[in-house]
């Protein structure tokens, strides 16, 4: 039990600490390459077979769906620095009205 829960927290550091860095790096080109930095050494550490088709395939739906919800107003950015759409970190900010 306690080898199950050890390894599902592996699993969750590297999502708790790209959160943790949204509100400390301002950047967004840095935050990105971080992002994509943490990505790249986890995915070989914990890698079973089909994980890069999700990778990939999960990367072009979340920029497709993001794109969708800032179009319809779902949600609004503070900043814009992919095609002048959406932050490169997908950072969402509540819409203020």
């Amino acid at each position: 039990m306690k080898k199950i829960i050890f390894r599902i927290f592996l699993l969750v550091l590297p999502i708790l600490i790209m959160i943790g860095f949204i509100p400390i790096i301002k950047n967004d080109l840095i935050l990105t390459a971080i992002y994509v930095f943490l990505i790249c050494a986890c995915v070989p550490i914990a890698y079973e077979k089909g994980d890069t088709l999700f990778l990939v395939f999960g990367f072009f739906i979340m920029l497709f769906s993001e794109t969708l919800f800032v179009s319809t107003g779902v949600e609004a950015f503070k900043r814009n620095s992919l095609m002048g759409i959406i932050p490169l970190c997908i950072r969402s900010r509540p819409k203020l009205e």
